[in-house]
């Protein structure tokens, strides 16, 4: 599901009366010259129009994709890691409605076993839901399989990891530069991720405030440590430690020890947690007393609380003080590192300054019916706050927006992306006039706005659709017509006064001059191959017509394209060869089908058919048969 709302088969508001409701076909997308060429691809997910900002170390941001209305993914080119690397934000509760304000960062940082699609604080654990009513932004960088979100001396398993130059020099001038982030920054993780927490915060001065373990290895060079972290590594991917810090005699094991690090921690608010390893409540009990099913995760955990009260010991050596927790009970897994998240959250919002508990807010006006009939939105995040042309108000699983004459409606979940998406660049939707509905075909989602709609599946992602596409492709039956759903952004062309936008079936050209055309199929693939509007024969007039022998045609602005099994696509430009061709019947006189585009001859041009062929000559026309 795109959000969680509506059903049905409604008509939409808006839809059918072409371009007069949804008028703005003149759309300006931040795009290269490449982009009429994703027309024939599917995007799946709806993209930002921002431009990228760079930061100082040449670090920028290359993609930006809204997931909601306050969760994005950011694909950054990194310098340092040599590839695009991706990070997920949870936005901080107050980023639409204070939208000049800025927020401190809560770095969260997965475990041995981090996927490259999502963080597990996401997946795993319930960090989107607990932190949706903190005034901070959550950074989850995303990937990092049993790297300890280090800088690795050298390639290894297909990764150049240089973890520690991401995240604290090259990532935090872009967050501040473009998602309104402060320096104030903490640093949380679990397992790998908590012995990460610790030495970047000590070998970077100044990174963050506050630094938190839970279930961490807070010793890595103690005796028969490294060698455990080899194992654990070869089993979470097949990496290889010596390709991290070196052999274990090697000085990166020590440069890297929280423990042989803990003077570098004074002024940092720390927090330590760890389980014992015995079958806790959310455990499956073994046969064996005491002993869970979870055999590995007992394991894992004793020699986390045994490192951890290493650690501890050492600051208390230090006089440096620290939160530390030991539980009576509990694995190495992830409901007791989502208890911990909970527990240590007073610590943090007192270190970077923010209150810990949600202001009172209230529900009042146009919006309370809604979230009565609405449950799923969940409680109220803050108050109403002015949008342009109405108001809006913030709740744990979307937002509603509300104006006297459109009705107050909610915006969640993957079409709320879109939205955010839209607003973002220079063509914003406006309030929505319906509510979210699910498509008859059960496989879509629709939701109407004052300039566009948005459509989602799982499969193209949320995309706007709106202005004389939406009237042409509205003709067509929409997602249930030939074309299928949006699958893509509209692109602005880089030579010409028009836009595309890509479908399932095809691409939808348009200009102020031709109107709006769908291309699809093998004439799609011709059109390619002749460079797009480029190409000499321009953007479509006319959409696709049949011919003779199951064959199809297109007209363009400078010629026709035509195609049949059995003569394959080709073009026929306007001109003396089209004028000789029409004469002679088109693909119904003598000649038949094109069997090839026009191409140079001594003297003149000349162009191939099933049954002869024409030459111009000194502006003469001749056709030859076979």
């Amino acid at each position: 599901m795109a959000g969680k709302s509506g059903g049905g088969d409604e008509r939409r508001p808006g839809r059918a009366g072409a371009p007069a409701t949804n008028a703005r076909p003149r759309r300006r997308l931040l795009t290269l010259a490449a982009a009429a060429a994703m027309a024939l691809l599917p995007a799946a997910t709806p993209v930002s129009t921002a431009q990228p900002a760079t930061a100082p170390g040449g670090a920028a941001v290359s993609k930006v994709v809204w997931l909601d209305d306050r969760r994005v993914a950011l694909w950054v080119d990194s310098p340092s890691m040599g590839a695009p690397t991706q990070v997920q934000l949870l936005l901080a509760r107050d980023w639409n409605a204070r939208p000049d304000a800025t927020f401190p960062v809560l770095f969260m940082l997965d475990g041995l076993r981090a996927a490259d699609s999502e963080s597990g604080w996401t997946k795993d654990a319930g960090a989107e839901s607990f932190y949706a009513d903190k005034n901070v932004t959550v950074v989850l960088p995303i990937g990092g399989q049993s790297s300890f979100y280090a800088d690795w001396v050298r390639p290894d398993n297909g990764h150049n990891y240089q973890w520690e130059t991401f995240l604290t020099r090259e990532l935090p001038p872009l967050l501040e530069q473009q998602w309104r982030a402060t320096g104030a920054r903490a640093v949380a993780g679990l397992s790998m991720g908590g012995t990460a927490a610790m030495f970047l915060t000590a070998r970077n001065p100044g990174f963050a405030k506050f630094a938190a373990s839970y279930s961490g290895f807070l010793t890595t060079t103690t005796l028969g440590m490294p060698q455990a972290i080899q194992f654990a590594m070869r089993d979470a991917g097949g990496f290889d430690s010596n390709a991290m810090w070196g052999p274990p005699t090697d000085p990166g094991w020590p440069e890297h020890d929280p423990y042989l690090l803990a003077d570098k921690l004074r002024g940092v608010s720390l927090y330590v947690s760890s389980g014992s390893g015995a079958t806790g409540p959310h455990d499956l009990a073994s046969t064996i007393p005491g002993i869970s099913t979870n055999y590995a995760g007992t394991g894992l955990e004793i020699l986390s609380r045994l490192t951890s009260q290493n650690f501890v010991g050492k600051l208390g050596e230090l006089n440096i003080p620290v939160q530390a927790n030991y539980r009576a009970s509990g694995t190495h897994s992830w409901p007791y590192w989502d208890f911990e998240m909970r527990q240590s959250w007073p610590q943090v919002a007192a270190a970077l300054g923010v209150e810990a508990d949600k202001p009172a807010c209230e529900v009042g006006g146009a919006i309370q019916p809604v979230t009565a009939v609405n449950p799923w939105l969940g409680d109220c995040l803050t108050n109403e706050y002015p949008v342009p042309g109405g108001v809006a108000q913030d709740f744990r699983s979307g937002r509603v927006l509300s104006a006297a004459d459109t009705g107050a409606h909610p915006v969640a979940g993957a079409l709320a992306g879109g939205y955010m998406a839209a607003a973002a660049g220079p063509a914003p939707l406006g309030l929505p006039t319906g509510d979210e509905v699910l498509l008859p075909d059960g496989r879509g989602r629709f939701q109407s706005f004052l300039d566009g709609s948005l459509y989602w599946t799982r499969e193209t992602g949320a995309q706007v659709v709106r202005g004389a596409v939406l009237g042409a492709w509205g003709a067509q039956g929409f997602e249930r017509g030939p074309a299928g759903y949006p699958a893509g952004p509209e692109v602005r062309l880089p030579d010409r006064d028009g836009m595309v936008q890509s479908f399932e079936h095809g691409a939808f050209y348009y200009s102020p001059a031709t109107g709006a055309h769908r291309v699809q199929g093998l004439i799609l693939g011709k059109y390619a191959q002749l460079g797009f509007e480029k190409s000499p024969v321009g953007l479509p007039v006319d959409g696709e017509q049949p011919a003779r022998d199951l064959g199809r045609y297109a007209r363009f602005e400078g010629g026709t394209l035509y195609w049949s099994p059995l003569s394959g696509a080709w073009a026929v430009r306007n001109g003396p060869i089209m004028d000789a061709w029409r004469d002679a019947g088109y693909e119904n006189g003598r000649l038949g089908y094109p069997i090839s585009d026009e191409f140079a001859v001594p003297g003149g041009v000349q162009q191939n058919f099933q049954a002869g062929f024409v030459t111009v000559r000194d502006g003469r026309q001749e056709i030859h048969g076979i």
